[in-house]
């Protein structure tokens, strides 16, 4: 499956607004790295965003949650290190 396939059961969840500039960056990396993913649209204002927080402490994303390895991480820089470091060849 491509990264552009969002199924249910895909062991990464990428918690994401709607053309956040951010949240595309990961997109891009996930789709480089051709890793199946699930998307969660968030919606609202910062301050409702409230199953972000319940899946990472805080509010802000794109946020990632990889099964597999239990991570739950945000910030879009450390996601793709990570995505790179774990699924790449490290670079």
């Amino acid at each position: 499956m491509s990264a552009s396939t969002r199924t249910s059961d895909a062991n990464l969840v990428l918690y994401r607004l709607q053309s956040c500039p951010w949240c595309e960056r990961v997109v891009r990396r996930l789709t480089d790295l051709d890793l199946d993913y699930q998307s969660r649209y968030v919606t609202g204002p910062h301050s409702t965003r409230n199953v972000v927080k319940r899946v990472s402490g805080s509010r802000t994303v794109p946020v990632l949650v990889d099964r597999d390895t239990g991570v739950t991480m945000s910030e879009s820089a450390n996601i793709n290190e990570y995505l790179d470091r774990t699924y790449g060849d490290g670079k």
